[in-house]
């Protein structure tokens, strides 16, 4: 078990700052998108791409970011550690879903027929 005490810690300025920064390269970028509208698409997207790499940068340096980044390297730890059903599995257990839903649909279908007979020709008598 890998058990680590988180420390409770306040979000400082400079790290607000850098959010504030990440946030205005970011809508800069979209911005400038749709500004150069009659530049080639090639280079709006790029554009676009470079704002959005910028951004990610300047929010990386931040805690918030730096937790993120431990978050992720964490996950895929752990998906590497995950064991994935062979093809036969998949197909076996899809096969049984499948028939399932279909009897409890039957089952489901009964009822309400059963419930529409009680209900509108004897209760009801229409």
């Amino acid at each position: 078990m890998n058990a680590k005490v988180e420390q409770a810690s306040g979000t400082s300025a400079a790290d607000i700052a850098k959010l504030a920064l990440a946030a205005l390269i970011l809508v800069g970028g979209i911005a400038g998108f749709y500004y150069f509208a009659d530049a080639m698409q090639v280079l709006r997207v790029l554009g676009l791409l470079a704002a959005f790499v910028a951004a990610v940068f300047v929010g990386s340096q931040t805690a918030l970011g730096r937790s993120t980044r431990f978050f992720l390297r964490e996950s895929s730890i752990e998906l590497r550690k995950v064991v994935w059903p062979t093809r036969e599995e998949t197909l076996r257990t899809t096969g049984v879903i499948i028939v399932v839903v279909i009897i409890i649909s039957l089952i489901l279908g009964l009822i309400d027929l059963l419930l529409k007979v009680v209900v509108m020709d004897w209760l009801l008598k229409l």
